[in-house]
């Protein structure tokens, strides 16, 4: 009777599994910067729907313990957004196989480089990142002009 193993799945963003881990996420971020305007929350539906990106859950046996979801922003590049696990589940590998689905997702897309952003106050997720091929890149989009952001890449 081994432990089982982590499944990483698609989820509906709109599902209440998702909700509530978007939820702890942007309490988590809420805390670390407090600052008005230091958070970028925003992900709408459709830019995770089949055909323009995912979003996914990973689940510890029936638990949901992490999610993440990348969005196409152009014919060749697409965003990693909403990564997150959840505190007591961290530590196991589970940002890492949440991170190779969506580089998966992105591959399925056909997109050739992935882009993200994190904060300088989450230095556990720039390592996670930067061992996982990705690294620093000038800001982009929403990100231009935050101090509080860390944007990274990686070509596939």
């Amino acid at each position: 009777m081994g432990i089982p193993p982590i499944e990483v799945r698609r989820e509906d963003i709109t599902s209440v599994v998702a909700l509530a881990l978007i939820r702890a996420l942007n309490d988590e971020l809420s805390a670390r910067y407090p600052e008005p305007g230091a958070n970028h929350f925003r992900l709408d539906a459709q830019e995770v729907a089949e055909g323009t990106g995912a979003f996914v859950v990973a689940y510890d046996g029936t638990r949901p313990v992490g999610c993440g979801a990348i969005r196409r922003l152009d014919r060749d590049t697409a965003e990693i957004k909403r990564m997150y696990v959840d505190e007591p589940a961290r530590g196991r590998g589970i940002g890492r196989l949440v991170l190779a689905r969506l580089e998966a997702e992105a591959h399925t897309l056909g997109v050739r480089r992935i882009v993200l952003e994190t904060g300088v106050r989450q230095p556990e997720a720039i390592a996670l990142y930067a061992r996982a091929g990705f690294f620093q890149i000038p800001a982009f989009g929403e990100y231009l002009g935050s101090a509080l952001s860390v944007c990274m890449g990686k070509e596939l």
